[in-house]
């Protein structure tokens, strides 16, 4: 390890990546928008969205909002302690929770948030939307109304 290198605390993904553009008077006015997920597999988690005009700009906006809305959320012998089914918006989630060795039965975001919070073994189903920020932000509230 080289002097002076510090292990990050957090790890990051970024969760979706869109070309965002508008219509104006003089052409269109072309913006990206970034949904960021952060997380140091041992319970806590953070995400967040943010707009920019450029990518990397987009990204780090994003990464600086999902740290300062870090959450902890509790986790047993690698899974959840009880089966959560939780509505917010118009999306669905339920989470069963899994015996060890099973893995992560879940697909898309649902699958990359619960692989940063630190779940190992848990089975997922996402209901009614396919929207990434709004099955991000319900995995997160069903995940912190579990009771440990």
């Amino acid at each position: 390890m080289a002097e002076g290198y510090a292990p990050k605390e957090f790890e990051e993904r970024v969760l979706e990546l869109n070309r965002v553009s508008k219509k104006s008077k003089g052409g269109n006015k072309m913006h990206f928008s970034a949904l960021v997920a952060i997380g140091d597999k041992n319970g806590r988690i953070g995400f967040a969205h943010a707009k920019a005009k450029d990518v990397a700009t987009a990204v780090s906006k994003a990464m600086r909002t999902a740290r300062n809305n870090v959450v902890t959320i509790k986790i047993k012998d690698g899974s959840i302690p009880h089966e959560v089914r939780f509505k917010y918006g118009a999306s669905e989630i339920l989470f069963k929770p899994a015996p060890k060795g099973t893995g992560i039965i879940a697909g898309g975001a649902v699958r990359q948030v619960l692989e940063l919070v630190g779940i190992k073994d848990i089975s997922a189903k996402m209901f009614r939307s396919s929207n990434k920020l709004l099955n991000v932000k319900t995995t997160v509230e069903a995940l912190k109304s579990t009771k440990g």
